[in-house]
């Protein structure tokens, strides 16, 4: 990616979207792109945290591994969105693992480089901390959702959030999630089995509530009123 791409994707991003034109361009200048292959590790969990990363292509995750190597999926960033700011506000190491879902470009911001913009743009403080509470207000949601729904609420639930963030509507009523996780993701972000996702992907489809195409979902009308979400 050139300096203009770069400025043109830091433009996009909530925390970077206020700046001038001038100190959006120096700070493009400032950054490092990465190129990432397919299920590459990008940190790892108590790594030092000496940068943040802004999504230019592709995907990752966010997880955490147990004891037994059961791996959970946190959260899905995807172009356009920012992670790693933490460690850079708290001196503290990594929090979890990011793993890429797809080949992806990263934009790569280092510490010093971070602190020095938020001190000559304090506003940009606001934008991080509203992300932050927005993060923290996703996590208290899935928590209450591990606690109160069943195994086949999550899963509709989160195919409604991915319809939210990744689908669009279809000719005759549905929406089509375009890029549809593999069933372990799921099981991953939904803290079950992929067997237990296996499951309830076919009873849904065989209730008419969605159809699984390729790697895309798509989500029926009635999947809305008879699945719960």
């Amino acid at each position: 990616m050139n300096q203009s791409d770069i400025r043109e994707l830091l433009k996009g991003v909530s925390i970077f979207s206020a700046m001038d034109e001038a100190v959006l361009s120096n700070l493009a200048g400032l950054v490092v792109t990465k190129e990432y292959p397919k299920d590459s590790l990008v940190f790892s969990q108590d790594d030092p945290g000496d940068a943040m990363f802004v999504i230019a292509r592709g995907r990752v995750k966010v997880v955490l591994y147990g004891e037994s190597g059961r791996e959970v999926v946190l959260s899905v960033f995807r172009a356009g969105d920012f992670f790693g700011e933490m460690a850079l506000l708290d001196n503290l190491p990594r929090s979890a693992n990011v793993v890429t879902l797809e080949a992806a470009t990263l934009i790569v911001l280092q510490r010093d480089t971070f602190r020095r913009y938020l001190e000559q743009h304090p506003s940009a403080a606001f934008s991080v901390m509203a992300e932050l509470c927005r993060r923290l207000r996703k996590a208290d949601e899935i928590i209450s959702n591990l606690s109160l729904l069943d195994v086949y609420g999550r899963v509709a639930r989160l195919l409604r959030e991915l319809a939210q963030t990744d689908g669009e509507e279809i000719e005759g009523g549905g929406i089509r999630i375009r890029k549809r996780p593999t069933q372990q993701d799921i099981a991953g972000m939904i803290n079950t089995s992929r067997e237990t996702v296996s499951r309830a992907l076919s009873e849904f489809q065989r209730r008419g509530l969605l159809d699984l195409q390729g790697k895309t979902i798509i989500l029926r009308p009635q999947f809305y009123r008879e699945s719960g979400a």
